[in-house]
């Protein structure tokens, strides 16, 4: 009779996949990993795609020195390369990048310009819808061999199904505040043009902060995904408030100051709902809903803070917020031209707003004008003549 095999115990490589971890952290993991393999993986890096702008943003990436690519993103159909792949669903495999050394791709000549000779690039897709691509690179040529490619195929797709997890928690606390706002659109003049135009004005703010404030690629994501969603609170503002077209008297203004803690609460219940409390950059999205009405000097509520002490995140959105309600139509007021709004953010700079964050907008003029050409609520012609009246509703 043959003795029985003792039973042990085998470490799981992978375990720490499992941990409630940043992404980021998970991504250097599994580089680590990849790496203790195959040594000249040099790189692992995650772009996500916006179908609603046919954009693709730089997420996270495993490089401890500085990434090529930090803070870029494109239109995906400018790039055929990329296009293709997502098209056909099939990975790439290039063994010599300087094959697109008269490319006008500006990705891939920062790979290059940064010293990287071989790329393997794979689409992140489930159930047929695309997230983006997953990107091996290697600063040595011809190394990515299909003994090679064999494994990293097995490591990006688990990749893959980590980052669909993490943008599914996103979409589904999304979809929860976006259900109960389409209960209630009818209550609220924001319309979806707003938050698109007022998010990415957001991004335009980030990105140009991001040296200068260390913000990576994955905490500028959050404060986009999140922005539109800081006026949570007034759904429970009485419709007598809310919709008022004119002047709120000195006790409507105070009940309607209350939507920002209200948001703050409704947030939490969201998600203990969901099951999202233990999600990674979360205070972002409660920081937001809280604090987007504070200001510099500590006049703003809900908590009266001033300065550094209102968090980075507020700061941004509250100047994307004001500059969209200038420039658009509301019942109470008509639509600022962007010069108009441009002078109005300069005025409130330094005491109201911070005069980073309404400087990084205004630097980026051009940018402003593809965002509402894009996200347009209605044509409408520019005010023409002087400055109109400070509205007096943005609260």
């Amino acid at each position: 009779m043959q003795p029985k095999e003792p039973v042990t115990n085998q470490a799981d490589s992978l375990a720490e996949l499992r941990r409630n971890i940043p992404l980021r952290e998970k991504v250097r993991y599994l580089h680590g990993v990849i790496v203790g393999k195959f040594p000249f993986v040099d790189r692992l890096a995650v772009a996500i795609y916006d179908g609603n702008s046919d954009t693709l943003k730089t997420f996270v990436n495993s490089s401890d020195d500085e990434s090529p690519l930090s803070h870029y993103q494109c239109e995906l159909s400018a790039v055929p390369s990329l296009l293709e792949i997502r098209h056909t669903g099939l990975a790439r495999v290039v063994n010599d990048l300087s094959i697109f050394a008269e490319s006008d791709s500006v990705h891939t000549r920062r790979l290059r310009n940064s010293g990287y000779a071989s790329s393997y690039t794979l689409p992140i897709f489930q159930e047929e819808e695309f997230f983006g691509f997953i990107f091996f690179n290697s600063r040595q040529g011809q190394v990515m061999l299909p003994e090679v490619l064999h494994y990293l195929d097995l490591y990006g797709h688990l990749l893959g199904l980590t980052v669909v997890h993490e943008l599914n928690r996103l979409i589904t606390l999304q979809g929860a505040v976006n259900t109960v706002r389409d209960i209630t659109r009818h209550r609220d003049n924001e319309t979806g043009g707003h938050l698109e135009r007022m998010a990415r004005y957001t991004r335009l703010i980030a990105n140009e902060l991001a040296e200068s404030c260390d913000l990576d690629d994955e905490f500028i994501e959050h404060i986009f995904i999140y922005a539109p969603l800081h006026d949570i609170g007034k759904i429970a503002i009485p419709d007598s408030i809310l919709l008022k077209p004119g002047r709120l008297t000195e006790g409507e203004y105070d009940v309607m100051k209350t939507h920002a803690a209200k948001g703050g609460e409704m947030i939490d219940c969201l998600l203990d709902h969901f099951g999202l409390s233990n999600m990674h950059h979360i205070a972002i999205l409660r920081n937001i809903a809280l604090f987007h009405h504070e200001r510099l000097d500590g006049t703003g509520y809900p908590s009266g803070l001033a300065g550094e002490a209102i968090p980075l995140e507020a700061r941004i959105v509250a100047v994307a917020d004001i500059f969209d309600a200038l420039t658009s139509e509301r019942p109470y007021k008509g639509a600022w031209t962007n010069q108009q709004a441009f002078d109005q953010l300069r005025q409130m700079s330094g005491h109201h707003l911070d005069p980073r964050c309404v400087d990084a907008l205004l630097d980026s003029p051009e940018a402003i004008e593809e965002i509402q050409r894009c996200f347009r609520t209605q044509p409408q012609d520019p005010p023409v003549g002087g400055c109109p009246s400070t509205p007096t509703r943005h609260v």
